[in-house]
């Protein structure tokens, strides 16, 4: 099985922001990138990974 091919990637402050294909679906992904925090999650929709993207708040 071959990793997610990201597309459309976005920072929104610490965070990044893409989309992927995974079981024929488009699926949506909220990554923080700084040291120390463990933050992502995957989302069916974009604007709902966007908006926690805009309301996350690192705990590093």
């Amino acid at each position: 099985m071959s990793s997610p091919r990201f597309r459309n990637v976005r920072r929104i402050g610490p965070v990044q922001v893409a989309s992927f294909l995974a079981r024929g679906r488009n699926r949506h992904l909220a990554a923080c990138t700084a040291p120390r925090c463990d933050f992502s999650a995957e989302y069916d929709s974009r604007s709902a990974a966007e908006l926690a993207a805009r309301t996350h708040r690192c705990k590093a």
